[in-house]
């Protein structure tokens, strides 16, 4: 049976009871209803209400809305620029594609080319990849406007909605929260030679880092996000929320930013001496960091851990805290950056769980890589794990000797037949303290633990840095010692895609 609503359902006779049976229902649900929420409007099943606008809309009938009465959908707040191609994009992760029976499909563009041609295309009103099996390119353009638009836990696609550049700014400010200075786009593009290629110091999942100078002198570091890049707005938010209002002699400094149209660039203080892994896992660098050098970098590394997690009128968890994420300045005095994926944690909060698991494996902790569980006791575990690699000059993965064993298992075998010496880094002169690199090893092994309640907490790990008369306990195994789970072990996490020690990738976990 049809029914005027749309609905189809299929029943059974059930000779027995004498009735008919409602065998088979569709859609399963309201969200799969045929433009259930109208143009540029948004279903959540389970959201209360279900229906919203996209950002950058507003109800084209608002009055409705309470109601429920949403038919009308959704219309644009600032209209877009067709002349001067000011606009930009937002990234939409959706359960599926919005309909596409008016879309235009290019199969053999890039995403990069398929942005280019819906800027020049004036009714174009969003774009994303043809191909989501992730084989191949092409992508979809959408020239109408866009409708059946669902969220989900399960797997799901990008969407990049166009949006005016005043809209996108002001989604991506967050009501006017943003209190840094904003440089304009000319005086980057001035600063960094038009961004050329010469420039660029570093990269990762977020996009590019160039290398810049003011007019005035003044070096500066400049985080280009990624226009392609999922984690985009996201990280832009989070870095300006976290970063722009903390201050620490061991946290880099925020600047400023820029925005125009869907490019979010963040400007930093420079690092002449680039990041914490370009010198310990390089032969030719790793010989200048003499013990000294390295325990001041374990120490600066804690105390702005701490700070995060205690100290600061935010209380941060990082969730990203690796070698790649430790810039030096000029005297190796490191400091923390990256805050794109961090966290904001109540006062009474202990640990909170979510379902996406973000972050770099090597450094991941085992109940949040696993579960999906996290607290600063994960933070602590990633710290610990940078320690041993301080003082190792290793990488936390598999030793060619032992094919079975990560670096944590080997610090922990070397433990326990005390030759905990044998884990400093060849390549150390002999002028070191052999009792500070055993009160290290031994500080790395408790906070590497595989029950968090068993780690400390930072303001225990500065103390017993700071205090070689502090005690230290007896560290249990660590987490991880032997391997790490592949995308074939890791629970619900069957479909995720993982970053093993080299940069950080975002994952979605199947299911809520």
């Amino acid at each position: 049976m049809l029914d005027p609503s749309g609905v189809v359902k299929r029943f059974t006779w059930i000779e027995s009871a004498g009735m008919w049976n409602n065998f088979l229902y569709y859609p399963k649900s309201q969200c799969e209803e045929h433009s259930k929420c109208g143009s540029y409007g948004v279903c959540d099943i389970n959201g209360w209400p279900i229906c919203s606008c996209l950002p950058g809309f507003m109800p084209k009938s608002p009055q409705g809305w309470p109601l429920m009465d949403v038919s009308s959908g959704c219309e644009r707040v600032t209209a877009l620029d067709c002349k001067n191609s000011s606009d930009g994009f937002m990234t939409i992760t959706l359960a599926a594609l919005p309909e596409t029976s008016n879309a235009i499909l290019f199969p053999n563009i890039s995403l990069n080319e398929c942005r280019a041609r819906c800027l020049k295309i004036c009714p174009c009103t969003a774009y994303a990849a043809a191909n989501i099996s992730g084989v191949g390119i092409g992508c979809i353009i959408w020239v109408t406007e866009l409708i059946d638009m669902r969220l989900s836990s399960h797997a799901a696609q990008d969407v990049f909605v166009r949006l005016a550049a005043a809209d996108l700014e002001e989604d991506i400010r967050g009501n006017g929260e943003l209190e840094l200075i904003q440089l304009q786009w000319s005086t980057l593009m001035e600063a960094t030679h038009k961004f050329a290629k010469t420039n660029i110091v570093g990269k990762g999942g977020f996009g590019l880092v160039y290398k810049g100078k003011l007019t005035e002198g003044l070096e500066i570091a400049i985080k280009r996000l990624s226009g392609n890049s999922s984690q985009g707005v996201d990280e832009f938010k989070n870095e300006v929320t976290f970063i722009g209002k903390l201050q620490h002699r061991n946290l880099v400094r925020l600047l400023g930013y820029c925005i125009q149209g869907d490019e979010k660039i963040l400007v930093y203080e420079y690092m002449p001496n680039g990041s914490l892994d370009a010198f310990l896992f390089d032969k030719e660098k790793r010989v200048h960091l003499d013990w000294q050098t390295r325990f001041h970098i374990i120490v600066g590394i804690a105390r702005g851990l701490l700070y995060l997690h205690q100290d600061s009128r935010l209380r941060i968890i990082h969730r990203d805290l690796k070698a790649s994420n430790i810039l030096l300045d000029s005297e190796m005095n490191p400091k923390i950056s990256d805050f794109g994926l961090a966290r904001n944690f109540g006062e009474h909060e202990t640990m909170t769980k979510t379902r996406k698991i973000v972050g770099t494996y090597g450094y991941m902790a085992p109940e949040y890589a696993l579960n999906g569980v996290f607290s600063v006791k994960s933070d602590v575990f990633s710290f610990g794990v940078l320690i041993l690699e301080i003082i190792s000059g290793q990488r936390n993965r598999i030793f060619l000797s032992e094919p079975h064993l990560y670096l944590l298992g080997n610090a922990w075998s070397l433990w326990n037949e005390g030759k905990v010496l044998d884990l400093l880094d060849p390549l150390v002169s002999n002028t070191f303290s052999m009792t500070q690199v055993m009160r290290c090893v031994n500080i790395g092994l408790l906070c590497v633990q595989e029950k968090p309640e068993d780690r400390p907490v930072m303001s225990s790990v500065v103390i017993m840095l700071g205090n070689d008369n502090a005690p230290l306990l007896e560290p249990k195994a660590p987490g991880f010692k032997t391997i790490f789970p592949t995308k074939h072990d890791s629970g619900s996490n069957r479909n995720a895609l993982h970053s093993f020690n080299t940069i950080t990738l975002t994952e979605q976990q199947i299911g809520r």
